[in-house]
């Protein structure tokens, strides 16, 4: 592992191995999953993105909003429509959305499939000690009052998941808390969505960059030095 100075520089280096990580997951499941849904008659949208989420916990449409900030309104709506006339989800009177018995089995389905993609690309002896250092980072971030990171933590564990499942959905999970850091950032410089998105590279986005990174650090400090090496070196392992 290189040398970092501190650690909001670490926590700058390993967002991209967590990304990447994560991908790789998603990339080696993506025929299965296609399968999976063509068999089931579902659409996965919300279901594949929130599958973490929506088994413990509902979601209303300012929620999705915070979840899916840099994304057109309109297309998660037609994914939110699509998935009300497969019978996944259900509305209630107050437009809160619920996850039915039908949507749950697909998730489980999709869990049982990301289960044997870990075991396929992860062939790694650690993947429990990796599962239980995300999981103390996570169990350390501290959500911001609205972020994405309250709705999305902590994520939905069925009983006797495989160390891979529970490492893929925790760094998934974790990944909010940095985008909740980056979007805090650049509402403290005056920025909406758009124009971070926009955002060329320069002074400004240097100075959003640095203080993500500061606010992002702060759930790695629980870790000590040689458990972020292992984390990080683990993590690159698997990429």
């Amino acid at each position: 592992m290189p040398k970092f100075q501190d650690v909001p520089e670490y926590a700058a280096a390993i967002a991209p191995v967590i990304d990447a990580a994560h991908v790789n997951v998603h990339a080696a499941a993506r025929r299965a999953a296609d399968e999976l849904a063509e068999a089931s008659g579902v659409t996965p949208g919300l279901l594949a993105d929130l599958r973490f989420m929506l088994p413990v916990r509902p979601v209303n449409r300012p929620q999705l909003g915070t979840i899916y900030r840099y994304r057109d309104p309109a297309a998660h709506q037609a994914d939110l429509e699509q998935h009300l006339s497969e019978g996944t989800l259900t509305r209630d009177g107050d437009g809160t959305l619920r996850l039915t018995d039908k949507g749950l089995k697909f998730i489980h389905g999709l869990y049982d499939l990301h289960a044997a993609a870990t075991r396929r690309v992860w062939p790694d002896p650690g993947l429990p000690e990796l599962a239980d250092l995300a999981g103390r980072v996570l169990d350390a971030a501290e959500p911001l009052p609205g972020g994405a990171l309250e709705l999305a933590s902590p994520p939905y564990e069925p009983v006797d998941a495989p160390p891979g499942l529970l490492l893929f959905n925790r760094i998934a999970v974790l990944r909010y808390h940095r985008a909740d850091a980056h979007a805090a950032s650049w509402r403290a410089a005056g920025l909406s969505a758009a124009e971070i998105v926009d955002l060329r590279d320069g002074p400004l986005r240097i100075l959003i960059e640095a203080e993500t990174n500061q606010r992002a650090a702060a759930p790695y400090r629980v870790l000590s030095e040689d458990e972020r090496t292992t984390l990080y070196d683990g993590l690159m392992r698997l990429v």
